[in-house]
């Protein structure tokens, strides 16, 4: 099984807020959809978070060393990729589109081999997973609204992020947390993300530490990225000393970015997005060295129903990822869906036991919001 041809298409006219500096607005384009055709017919999915532009313009520059490759070593052809960008972009755009082609090919592995993604990481540890719903944070009000509103569709776990948090004021920094846990309850988990990757993040440690004792105060789960990303030696510091979890790592890319950060216990959890990062493969490799340096491994899933299909068979493959991201709201996640995502009484999410990565785009829904561009 041979690739005869690598496609992408943009999500358009839906996507939703991030919380930016720079608003996204529906018509923006940061999620694109691979699919990865072979010579007997076949294909696999891949996602990408990234402008379709630059996707595009990946895959032509990466196409001398993908074409007529193997479809059924993922490993092997994906670090092919990574070691032949040296001079071209490795660890930024062109890994992030990396990333889409080797999910493309695991789905395509386990087509071949009628096992799912996670089978072929190595064994599966559960069979569902806790989702947790991402929203953007809002005025007090408005934030309980919200949240409300989702725990009555089902969630568990709840994740609230960016919007005035820390551009404020620590007083609606506070108000905002605490109407979150009086909606929530005592029982639920309630994680808080700073954004601290936003353009121009302007706080540092002594704010973050400040917050992560008030995080403290309302029992929140754990703070992800309160300080800039590269920021190695604070986060050391904060975890040191902070009384809540301390998560990030999400716009790391490639296991080599991850391991000074690992080696020097700068997170309790670590959170790479498997749309950015490499890859499944990579994102595995991450995950192992996590495990040996005593950290724990939540994927970052702020992405489409493809990216979020990938999380689910990573977290089914490693002993202690008992969590995935859901962004709630999306259509880029639960209208391309065929037959949708469902939780489970207990709030749990199923991990699909199919081959691959167990997911099925509905393509009428895909032609909308690539505007009608072919994949398949």
């Amino acid at each position: 099984m041979k690739i005869r041809d690598i496609r992408c298409a943009g999500l358009r006219g839906a996507t939703p807020e991030g919380g930016w500096s720079v608003e996204l607005k529906p018509e923006d384009c940061v999620h694109t959809l691979v699919v990865l055709h072979t010579d007997s017919g076949q294909f696999g999915l891949g996602s990408v978070f990234t402008n379709d532009d630059v996707v595009r313009a990946a895959i032509a520059l990466l196409e001398p060393l993908w074409r007529g490759e193997t479809a059924l070593e993922p490993q092997r052809v994906t670090e092919k990729l990574h070691q032949n960008t040296f001079w071209t972009g490795r660890g930024g755009s062109l890994t992030h589109a990396i990333s889409g082609i080797d999910i493309a090919l695991w789905d395509l592995f386990g087509q071949a081999t009628g096992q799912p993604v996670g089978r072929l990481l190595g064994g599966r540890y559960r069979e569902r997973v806790a989702p947790y719903a991402s929203l953007l944070m809002e005025e007090p009000a408005r934030m309980r609204e919200r949240l409300l509103a989702v725990k009555a569709e089902g969630f568990r776990a709840f994740k609230i992020g960016w919007g005035p948090f820390g551009r404020v004021s620590r007083t609606m920094d506070e108000h905002i947390v605490r109407a979150a846990r009086e909606a929530v309850g005592p029982d639920c988990k309630l994680m808080v993300d700073a954004g601290g990757s936003d353009a121009h993040w302007a706080n540092g440690y002594k704010w973050a530490i400040n917050a992560a004792r008030m995080l403290a105060d309302y029992s929140v789960d754990w703070f992800e990225e309160a300080l800039r990303p590269d920021a190695l030696d604070d986060f050391v510091l904060l975890r040191e000393h902070s009384p809540v979890p301390i998560a990030g790592g999400e716009v790391l890319t490639r296991r080599q970015a991850f391991l000074p950060f690992l080696a020097a216990r700068a997170f309790d959890i670590v959170q790479p997005d498997v749309t950015k990062v490499g890859g499944i493969s990579e994102e595995a490799h991450i995950a192992r060295m996590a495990w040996d340096h005593g950290v724990k491994f939540i994927p970052h899933g702020w992405n489409t129903a493809v990216g979020l299909a990938a999380d689910l068979q990573l977290a089914s493959a490693f002993p202690d990822t008992d969590l995935v991201e859901y962004l709630t709201g999306s259509p880029f996640i639960d209208e391309i869906t065929q037959g949708g995502w469902k939780l489970d009484a207990d709030g749990m999410l199923p991990i699909p036991a199919g081959p691959g990565l167990g997911l099925t785009l509905d393509r009428d829904a895909v032609r909308k919001y690539t505007l009608g561009e072919e994949l398949f």
